[in-house]
């Protein structure tokens, strides 16, 4: 990587940044027009919040949507993943003894709001265990697939796992609950800039996913998508103005006050400076650094490579505060997580990282590893 690609970003320098994954980072120059929205904003709220606002939010929808492969007419604009899959956990109209049908690998988060809501309305969030590591997509499809009963109302899944870093088959598993007429959640949160990605093909019900992480937006930017069938429903977590008169899906989500739109309207320029970049081999080279990792580590990796992230079981021999010494002693922020009789380490690679980061990361594990 080119010294000039890593000063694109913002990141300290002092420190080695392999947890792309977590929260993302910001490329200056789209950081810059993240600003400029926000004075423009600031200049002339009432011009901008009363008059502007629906076009250009329907100009920044209509950038997604091309990106995604949606109607910019099915997508709103959400804070995070996890304030979109709230929306559809609610829009379900759960009953009781109504099933959710999920996986142990999902966001810890996620899995809080739907213990929440199935708490509320008296339904069962069932986690099927995934093998890890995985070996095939089709066992994975097989091993989620036996918790389905005739209870089964929701699918919800992960597109790319959050701490195992694994990817799993949405379209089939979508496509198999089509026809038993269960309703699809998919958490997209580590897909756009990640994957390419196709969401007229996934065929989701809901689907959420992240602008903040891989495309490299400012932070609070994210996307909702529902089919159209099932958007009548669908009520954002705050009611407002949107409302009033003639409510559609677009003004209940939209229109909601004095919420700061700047992130959202800031995913054009994401996706434009990406473009520009040729990220496509930029994801080339990360994919190759997060493949060659558990080798140059002795790890074994949770999944086939393909992606910029990589889990890792994580041996016995290292100290319970592992993450905490890479940082204050090394300076590399990378995760440790603790699963059910699993520990692992997951390194993100992004544009900003080369082979050297890799290589401290691999010094770094055998020093603490020698003073055991």
């Amino acid at each position: 990587m080119s010294v000039t690609l890593r000063d694109d970003f913002l990141l300290d320098p002092d420190v080695v940044f392999l947890n792309h994954g977590s929260f993302g980072a910001c490329p200056r120059a789209v950081f810059e027009r993240y600003e400029e929205w926000q004075l423009e904003l600031e200049r002339r709220p009432v011009e901008f919040l009363a008059r502007r606002l629906d076009g250009l939010l329907a100009s920044s929808r209509a950038a997604l949507g091309e990106y995604v492969s949606a109607d910019p007419e099915d997508l709103v604009f959400v804070p995070n993943v996890t304030a979109g899959v709230n929306v559809a956990a609610w829009a379900l109209d759960l009953r009781p003894g109504d099933e959710v049908l999920s996986t142990d690998l999902e966001y810890g988060a996620l899995d809080l709001a739907w213990d929440h809501v199935c708490t509320h309305t008296r339904a069962r969030y069932v986690r099927m265990p995934v093998t890890l590591p995985l070996r095939d997509t089709d066992d994975v499809v097989e091993e989620i697939w036996t918790g389905v009963t005739e209870r089964t109302r929701a699918l919800f899944v992960s597109h790319v796992t959050s701490e195992t870093a694994v990817q799993l088959p949405v379209e089939a598993l979508c496509a198999r609950a089509r026809e038993r007429g269960i309703t699809t959640i998919v958490d997209g949160a580590h897909v756009p800039g990640h994957l390419p990605l196709d969401l007229s093909a996934i065929d989701a019900d809901f689907y959420s996913g992240n602008c903040h992480k891989w495309l490299c937006a400012p932070k609070g930017s994210a996307f909702l998508h529902v089919r159209r069938d099932l958007q009548e429903a669908v009520h954002p977590l705050v009611i407002g103005w949107g409302y009033k008169n003639d409510a559609t899906f677009l003004s209940r989500h939209e229109q909601q006050g004095t919420n700061d739109p700047s992130a959202y309207l800031t995913v054009p320029a994401a996706i434009g400076w990406q473009r520009d970049h040729e990220w496509e081999t930029v994801r080339t080279r990360c994919r190759a650094l997060a493949a060659e990792t558990p080798t140059r580590l002795g790890f074994e990796p949770t999944a086939p490579p393909g992606l910029q992230m990589v889990s890792m079981l994580l041996p016995e021999d290292f100290p319970a505060d592992l993450q905490a010494r890479l940082y204050h002693e090394f300076r590399i922020e990378i995760p440790v997580f603790e699963r059910p009789k699993q520990r692992l380490i997951r390194g993100s690679f992004q544009g900003y990282n080369d082979a050297s980061d890799l290589d401290t990361l691999a010094t770094a594990l055998d020093a603490i590893r020698a003073a055991a």
